[in-house]
């Protein structure tokens, strides 16, 4: 069955900086749009970044030269590095993998301290 399982998440401070991984299985990777989302406690789940099959990025406002999403067919993985953390982006973080059935991951906590 099709997995995806995050790591990476953690404690950090305000202008630091994580990198999140998400190991797929069970799916054709390559063939998938993988996304990034978050969602904070008392909040709806959001979209966060995007990268399609050709490597094409998008991201949300909120993290526009902040974050860089990255894949690697190879290995199976999407990638979400991010830097110039925010108190604001503590969420928990899920990767998506999108095409005709979506699947999602289990997700990793992210807190940032001010």
């Amino acid at each position: 069955q099709v997995q995806l399982v995050e790591s990476g998440g953690g404690l950090v401070q305000a202008g630091g900086s994580l990198r999140l991984s998400c190991a797929a299985s069970g799916l054709t990777f390559s063939t998938y749009t993988m996304a990034w989302h978050r969602q904070a406690p008392g909040k709806q789940r959001e979209w966060v970044a995007i990268i399609t099959t050709a490597g094409t990025t998008t991201y949300a406002n909120s993290v526009k030269e902040r974050f860089t999403i990255s894949r690697d067919n190879a290995k199976n993985t999407v990638y979400l590095q991010m830097n110039s953390l925010k108190p604001e982006d503590t969420a928990v973080y899920y990767c998506k993998a999108v095409r005709r059935y979506d699947y999602w991951g289990q997700g990793t906590q992210v807190t940032v301290s001010s």
